[in-house]
């Protein structure tokens, strides 16, 4: 099964944890693959709700592809959500006419939205926020849709889609007023050795130039 595919069913067994797993909401997988892998995790968190604990394996799913992913949707041995400390120097830097500076650097599984959505992975989900303000003195018109992070040998990530959607700054193509100043947050998928990269840095692409942040 691909990326998407795995993403798509940590989305929807996130959202019957987070409903309650309801009986009457939730349709009799007699299928395979993705489909009893869910079923296996109705079963674990309807058992978790009766007041059992949570299986180490989790055993429901042990020998399944999908088992670490369905017990990260479950919330079952999640590691937490771990804040990174930011960067010395830390200096703004200018995208045009923005000034741009990094205040926040955080690492976890999923992603939370509005109401019960919320996306999950066996990757990180790297949650980078910057305060923006155009300090000139016309409207600024910028799409930062094009943000890669970048490593130390050179490989790239770019804005993770629907994680962005789910709890990230958007649209990303928008217009700073004279003076306007808000916060940004970008949200990329990587994989965990990925963060160990003493070179990462946040890519961002304006008309007069790209402009380089260091992330470690």
């Amino acid at each position: 099964m691909n990326h998407r595919a795995s993403a798509s069913v940590a989305l929807l067994a996130a959202t019957l944890v987070l409903g309650g797993c309801k009986e009457e909401s939730v349709p009799d997988y007699g299928g395979t693959g993705d489909d009893r892998t869910l079923q296996k995790l109705r079963q674990e968190v309807d058992r978790v709700n009766q007041g059992g604990r949570p299986s180490q394996g989790p055993e429901a799913t042990r020998g399944d592809p999908n088992a670490n992913l369905a017990g990260l949707a479950a919330g079952i041995n999640v590691p937490a959500e771990r804040t990174w400390e930011l960067p010395s120097p830390n200096e703004a830097v200018r995208l045009d006419t923005l000034s741009v500076k990094l205040t926040g650097l955080e690492a976890s599984h999923s992603v939370k939205g509005s109401g019960k959505v919320s996306l999950t992975s066996e990757d990180l989900f790297f949650r980078v926020q910057l305060l923006t303000q155009n300090v000139g003195g016309a409207p600024l018109a910028l799409d930062l849709d094009g943000a890669k992070l970048f490593g130390a040998q050179g490989q790239s990530y770019g804005v993770a889609r629907d994680a962005q959607v789910v709890g990230g700054t958007r649209p990303l193509h928008r217009t700073w007023a004279p003076d306007e100043r808000t916060d940004v947050v970008l949200l990329f998928e990587l994989p965990p050795e990925a963060l160990r990269d003493d070179g990462l840095h946040l890519l961002l692409q304006g008309s007069g130039g790209d402009v380089r942040i260091p992330l470690k």
